[in-house]
């Protein structure tokens, strides 16, 4: 299944995503026909089980599917990723009827739990839930919620109503009362993925769309977010440096001097700057794979894994695309080249929650043998 996946993937990136990306970069659209023609071939239900209408996909197939999406473009790669990362935990708390919604491609996810209170710690909102007359009330003001204006519903993070704990979640339909997107996203990068700050002004969603144990939210953010969520994030690094390295190394080989005649490949130091790209690139790849791995075998070094593969490939991603700006030089200002708009959606892995310095700080206290929280 999972070769047939992918090569539909491979299809759809060729055909639509690549096509469209200038465009939605250019002018911070949503990337409306390649998400459709993910919808149409049935990889929104991917990670749905089959008895619900989806595909049965594993983390790897997923994880797979968005770095190919990121090598064409960055921002229908992070749409899909936060659709996975929604769509995991409503596999594995929504109702069957939710279920299926997901799994027919009917249902765009996404997740909204970073806020403007609690910054990137995301495990700890400062929005609030509570009972009234019909359901649940909910008051919060989110910040960056991927696929603000088109997704179907949120993964929505609160505190808990009345139970011990950091948090509870719940499903909120986008288009309840209440709630609304003051400004759409013009960012620096990413800037078709329609991140932008909802605020819900007494929401009210019915009780049983909590997703969990009332108080159980950071148990589901760490046990089924934070695992699909920093492998698919870190999917979208290794693809944007992958396609970074291709055109750096098109460029150089194909660029040439006159009168002399050579290449630009032909000098050391950029041979060098394209090795230390390639380098970066498959050292970010194996550890990506083997966090992979380490959640499927349940290693006891998997969460480390978790934690680690997503600053090392943002990191590298950032100095990766550094160096493909400096080796194509005045030609990487060219927006038809594209290497620019790699350089700029690169930027969002180091803030986007968990940061990567809020990661090193977890790796740190993991080593040293020190409680995480």
């Amino acid at each position: 299944m999972a070769t047939d996946v992918l090569s539909t993937v491979d299809r759809i990136a060729r055909e639509v995503v690549a096509p469209e990306a200038a465009a939605v970069d250019a002018k911070a659209l949503f990337p409306a026909a390649s998400l459709k023609a993910v919808r149409e071939a049935g990889l929104l239900g991917l990670v749905t089980a089959t008895d619900q209408g989806g595909l049965g996909g594993t983390l790897r197939t997923a994880a797979q599917t968005v770095e190919r999406l990121a090598r064409s473009c960055g921002s229908t790669a992070m749409v899909v990723c936060m659709h996975y990362a929604g769509a995991s935990v409503i596999e594995k708390y929504g109702s069957p009827a939710l279920r299926r919604e997901v799994g027919a491609g009917r249902h765009l996810s996404t997740l909204a739990f970073s806020e403007a209170g609690s910054r990137s710690h995301f495990w700890t909102p400062v929005s609030t839930a509570s009972r009234v007359a019909g359901g649940i009330r909910l008051d919060a003001r989110k910040s960056f919620v991927t696929s603000a204006r088109n997704a179907t519903a949120y993964v929505w993070s609160s505190r808990p109503i009345s139970a011990e704990g950091a948090s509870t979640l719940w499903l909120v339909p986008a288009n309840g009362a209440g709630l609304s997107v003051p400004q759409p996203f013009d960012g620096l990068g990413l800037r078709g993925n329609d991140s932008a700050q909802v605020t819900a002004e007494a929401v009210v969603v019915p009780e049983e769309n909590r997703l969990g144990a009332d108080g159980g939210g950071f148990g589901v953010m760490m046990e089924t977010v934070l695992p699909v969520f920093n492998v698919l994030a870190t999917a979208c690094s290794i693809g944007l440096m992958t396609a970074a390295v291709e055109r750096t190394a098109a460029h150089a080989g194909t660029t040439r001097f006159q009168p002399e005649g050579g290449a630009v490949a032909d000098l050391p130091t950029v041979r060098a700057f394209v090795a230390r790209m390639h380098t970066q690139t498959e050292m970010a790849r194996t550890l990506w794979l083997d966090t992979i791995t380490a959640l499927e075998e349940a290693r006891p070094d998997a969460m480390l894994r978790v934690l680690a593969c997503k600053a090392a490939a943002g990191e590298a991603a950032t100095e990766t695309l550094g160096l493909a700006m400096r080796v194509c030089g005045g030609a990487a200002f060219k927006r038809e080249m594209g290497v620019e708009r790699l350089f700029r959606d690169a930027q969002a892995a180091t803030l986007m929650a968990p940061t990567t310095d809020v990661l090193y700080d977890f790796i740190g206290k993991a080593v040293c043998g020190l409680p995480l929280f």
